[in-house]
């Protein structure tokens, strides 16, 4: 098996990197922090092919799956993971910046991610394309606009490269994960419930991966709660999360 990672340097990345490397795959690992990626290379069994890269260098991904796809073959998976998250308020000019940085991160990074790999696998006729999202793309969340709404463009993103490659063989797969403890979510001066090991969540998520899942919400409880946030009521939406925990501004992207 052969495997492409982005964002694979810590975090759930990482957590994939170590849950297919004792898998048996052989991985492709892009991350902006180059000592990080080559550490979690060298702890891993295998030998696996590393890149230094930021997800918003178009060219530099272009040139990574075409190194990785000469040296290892189309991959059978390919997981756009790589994303920022900070938070963030319409009325202050200065984070329209951020706000700039996340998108091309979590939604343009994930994207030009994808593509260079989609022409290979189509024509194999097998393979797929990962895009892990968010349950904060379900709902505009106070203080987070940016990284919701980021979130909302990726599933609605995976949703549309879905149509268009039904029939292909190539599957695409979207993960919305809840609250993973990784140094993203370290961050957050609020309560996160059903808080899951980056570890843990790798084996969940690859588990979905593999059955070819549409769209999965992990954990599950989770699902639940994304399922009722949907039908609540704008006004009660509202009421409830005005005054809401909120994630930290001026955090490095």
């Amino acid at each position: 098996m052969r495997v492409f990672i982005s964002g694979a340097s810590s975090g759930i990345g990482a957590a994939l990197a170590r849950h297919y490397a004792q898998a048996g795959a052989t991985l492709g690992l892009a991350a902006r922090r180059q000592r990080q990626l080559l550490e979690l290379a060298a702890g891993l069994p295998g030998s696996h092919a590393c890149y230094a890269l930021d997800v918003a260098d178009a060219a530099a991904l272009q040139a990574a799956a075409a190194d990785f796809i000469a040296r290892c073959g189309c991959p059978d998976i390919v997981i756009a993971n790589a994303g920022v998250s900070v938070g963030t308020l319409a009325d202050d000019a200065g984070d329209l910046p951020a706000l700039r940085r996340v998108f091309e991160v979590n939604v343009i990074g994930m994207a030009q991610t994808l593509q260079p790999f989609i022409a290979a696998m189509k024509a194999r006729g097998s393979g797929r394309l990962v895009g892990i999202a968010s349950v904060a793309g379900i709902r505009g969340l106070p203080g987070a606009g940016a990284y919701s709404a980021s979130k909302a463009a990726t599933i609605a993103y995976l949703e549309a490269l879905r149509g268009e490659l039904r029939g292909s063989g190539v599957k695409v797969v979207t993960i919305a994960p809840g609250y993973i403890a990784t140094p993203m979510t370290a961050a957050n001066p609020y309560p996160m419930p059903f808080l899951l090991p980056a570890d843990a969540a790798a084996r969940r998520f690859a588990r979905a991966i593999a059955r070819g899942s549409s769209y999965t919400v992990i954990p599950w409880q989770m699902g639940v709660v994304a399922k009722l946030l949907r039908l609540l009521p704008n006004p009660l939406f509202d009421a409830l999360f005005a005054r809401a925990g909120r994630k930290p501004r001026g955090l490095e992207l």
